[in-house]
């Protein structure tokens, strides 16, 4: 359908799970897609090969979200090489589960550091582009757990509710030079992350479609927050989790 045909977007945490879905539905709706990766280099450089067979500009950048200069370095240098940036996916993010009272202050600060603060860096980065350009779709990954919370995630649910704030603050101060801020809630997802989860049963028992979702449903969400169909919709969280939180 060509829905991004003639756009530029920037993903972050792209060589797997979710980022890699969005990273592909965007290059098959006509995006050209720049995207990081930090420690899975043969991946990142195998989904840079499989989005340009796709016939669009593709190029991965392997940097860390959670560092400021690094985050500045990164937009600057997709600016440089693709001459423009329309959509920036805000997906890095990383988990390190524990009860709060075993949970150690380096578990804290890395899961902040990561999920939130990486969110920050890059909206931040980009958004002096934006206004330049007056547009301009963020789309920052949050989780349902953002939303409820969850036992043992005491880390991750505080930096994914703290993306929703994020989110809708930054749609507030963006808004009236044309620049969308919205987020996606994915609930359980069939991941390499969830596939680590111990109660997958119970996940799985709470949903009213009775399923995980896949990646590229969550990709699909991405595609219509970053195409024009959205262009009245700021400020919005989209749950994609099956109904489990309804």
């Amino acid at each position: 359908m060509n829905l991004l045909q003639g756009k530029t977007a920037l993903i972050t945490g792209a060589s797997k799970g979710i980022g890699r879905a969005i990273a592909l539905r965007y290059a098959q709706e006509g995006a050209n897609v720049a995207f990081t990766y930090l420690s899975s280099v043969e991946k990142g450089q195998a989904l840079e090969t499989e989005l340009e067979a796709l016939g669009i500009k593709a190029k991965g950048y392997r940097s860390d979200a959670s560092d400021y200069k690094a985050a500045e370095e990164l937009i600057n240098s997709v600016l440089a090489d693709f001459g423009t940036l329309d959509i920036l996916v805000n997906n890095a993010g990383i988990t390190q589960d524990g009860l709060l009272m075993r949970m150690s202050e380096e578990q804290w600060d890395n899961v902040i550091r990561v999920n939130l603060k990486s969110v920050f860096n890059l909206t931040k980065a980009a958004t002096r582009p934006f206004m330049k350009q007056k547009s301009g779709s963020i789309i920052n990954l949050t989780s349902v757990v953002g939303i409820r919370g969850n036992a043992g995630q005491a880390n991750y649910a505080a930096s994914k509710a703290g993306i929703i704030g994020f989110t809708k603050s930054v749609a507030l101060e963006l808004g009236s030079r044309s620049i969308r801020s919205n987020a996606i809630a994915p609930g359980f997802i069939e991941t390499e992350m969830t596939h680590e989860l111990g109660n997958k049963e119970e996940w799985l028992n709470n949903i009213p479609l009775k399923r995980g979702g896949a990646a590229e449903e969550v990709a699909d969400s991405a595609v219509f927050l970053g195409s024009d169909m959205s262009k009245y919709i700021t400020g919005q969280v989209l749950q994609v989790d099956g109904g489990m939180l309804t």
